[in-house]
């Protein structure tokens, strides 16, 4: 029971004049002994959209069976949540990373408006992970994250599978390499239940980052949705709620610079997806710390990678958890001297205390030694240059070309790019240029698997280098660079490419270069216009008016 804190509740609550209020809490079936303890939120992206988050109802009850064994009353409500792989493709898309911003002020309205005193969030699907961690950090009231857990890869042909290659499949099937009846088996066999998708892409990527900011309790980053062992990680989660109002310890005393640069750290050397890069950005500005598109060159640049994690590897998150889970890796990387282990956590200790005891070293090939990497140094980089001025980022898990210069190919959207491919327009050594697909181009900045799985399939994924304002896909692999900043509707370098131009990128220098005069490029801007906004009302025109550059995480707060 929480006994050294006034209670933000009790403004909610107490005293006879909030008898109304208490009123609509006994149609609840609440007691007077329910009302007097503290109310924790238990704020959950649960639906049927999505095999994500269509279990996250039952972790919500473990979780609240937690708090109620720990003094506390649970309230329960739920946030929405887009399932980016049944929007791919499609319109949809556009929806995916402004729902973020809907989660995230969903949830701090809900817990404005009822004067919880804690918060709890649950979440399974690429948004709603970091839409969570941005509340909890924009309140600031003691909070925890739960993730909903990771899906189990399925089998096809002997072999472990998930929804990466499902997508790659279709490439294959368009270019004739692969049967429809192939496909239809694959596409039954990719997904076995529920859960986030298999490999390292975005949902795991940010769950990883989650308990490297020390926000969520170890291991509960790997541990599979459907595994029984996540029922008892809800209730020590709900507990561990109840604890953090005790020490009155927040969300801002937790996510510092260090826990920051930590959560980095453990991105790049777990071959983590791109949109990890807008997400980390988003959830700093609202816990009001410092963090750059540089902060992520300097730290790629000095921690190798070292799990062999799919896209660009062999290994899905429950191979991960099979070995030792984000611990392992932290206390890899924490013995090298490569993360700050002062850094508090929501265990009430430091990150150094949480690894005490753990073992490395005991000959499993998923979690590789610091001394042995897949890499040398991280898969997340940033390049600059005359074609992205204020940054775009680059997975190299996987790429085995560090240089690449080769003549632009242009399209005005990804459907054109993947009409392209399938007519075998695209070249080996183009570099295929998507834009106006950025944050207020696209608008709403939408990943481009469909181009980049269509380009696998076609046999091209090592041969083409691919440039956009868009984003990608946790699930994309190859020599792809995205987030190119400023954006083509916002006038940006690559608003003024033209077929032919020859474009080089040095993944070692760090640098991406548009090979035209200084002349010819200020002839081309001199000419040239914004296209008409896609959007003109309703939420993604909103969208457009408010968000932030790629490069500042595409927030939309309006802080400048």
């Amino acid at each position: 029971m929480v006994t050294t804190r006034r209670l933000r509740s009790e403004a909610m609550k107490g005293g006879p004049a909030r008898a109304p209020n208490r009123s609509y809490l006994r149609a609840m079936g609440l007691s007077d002994e329910d009302i007097q303890k503290p109310f924790v939120a238990v704020a959950s992206s649960w639906n049927e959209a999505t095999p994500c988050n269509i279990h996250l109802d039952r972790l919500a009850d473990r979780v609240k069976e937690g708090v109620g064994s720990s003094g506390g009353t649970s309230r329960e409500f739920v946030t929405i949540a887009v399932s980016d792989g049944i929007a791919m493709g499609h319109e949809g898309m556009k929806a995916s990373l402004v729902s973020r911003e809907v989660i995230a002020d969903s949830i701090e309205l809900m817990v404005m408006a009822h004067a919880y005193d804690a918060l709890v969030t649950i979440a399974g699907c690429d948004k709603s992970l970091p839409g969570s961690l941005m509340a909890a950090a924009r309140l600031n009231i003691p909070s925890i994250f739960l993730y909903g857990g990771t899906i189990m890869p399925g089998r096809y042909q002997g072999r472990d599978i998930t929804v990466q290659d499902v997508f790659e499949g279709v490439g294959a099937y368009e270019a004739g390499r692969m049967t429809e009846k192939e496909l239809y088996e694959l596409e039954c066999a990719a997904c076995p239940g529920e859960g986030s998708c298999a490999g390292m892409y975005t949902a795991n990527t940010m769950a990883c980052a989650s308990e490297a900011l020390g926000m969520a309790l170890p291991y509960s980053a790997s541990i599979p949705a459907a595994d029984p062992r996540r029922d008892d990680l809800c209730r020590r989660t709900g507990e561990a709620a109840l604890s953090l109002l005790e020490a009155d310890l927040k969300p801002r005393d937790i996510l510092t610079k260090a826990a920051f640069e930590n959560a980095i750290a453990v991105v790049v050397a777990i071959g983590g997806s791109t949109n990890a890069a807008l997400h980390l950005l988003a959830i700093a500005r609202e816990a009001d710390v410092s963090l750059s598109l540089d902060d992520f060159d300097r730290i790629g640049r000095r921690t190798p990678h070292i799990a062999d994690t799919r896209p660009g590897g062999r290994y899905v998150m429950a191979d991960l958890d099979r070995v030792g889970g984000v611990p392992l890796l932290m206390k890899e990387l924490l013995d090298s001297g490569l993360l700050n282990g002062e850094a508090m956590t929501v265990t009430g200790k430091t990150v150094a205390e949480n690894l005490a005891g753990i073992e490395t070293g005991d000959g499993q090939d998923v979690v590789l030694p610091v001394d042995k990497p897949l890499e040398p140094t991280g898969t997340l980089v940033v390049l600059k240059g005359n074609l992205a001025p204020e940054g775009c980022v680059m997975k190299t898990s996987g790429v085995k070309k560090l240089q690449f210069s080769g003549p632009a190919r242009v399209f005005d959207g990804e459907e054109a790019t993947a009409e392209a491919v399938r007519e075998r327009r695209i070249k080996a050594g183009d570099v295929v240029v998507i834009r106006y697909e950025g944050p207020k181009g696209g608008p709403g900045m939408p990943e481009m698997l469909t181009p980049t799985s269509v380009l696998l399939g076609a046999g091209l994924g090592s041969d083409v280098a691919l440039i956009t304002d868009g984003r990608f896909s946790g699930g994309s692999h190859g020599f792809l660079i995205g987030h190119v900043t400023p954006e083509a509707q916002e006038g940006g370098p690559i608003a003024l490419v033209e077929d032919g131009d020859v474009i080089t990128i040095d993944v070692k220098k760090h640098t991406i270069e548009l090979e035209v005069s200084a002349d010819e490029f200020e002839a081309r801007r001199s000419s040239w216009k914004a296209p008409e906004l896609k959007a003109k009302r309703g939420t993604l025109y909103k969208y457009i008016q408010s968000v932030s550059p790629a490069s500042l995480g595409c927030v939309t707060d309006g802080k400048k």
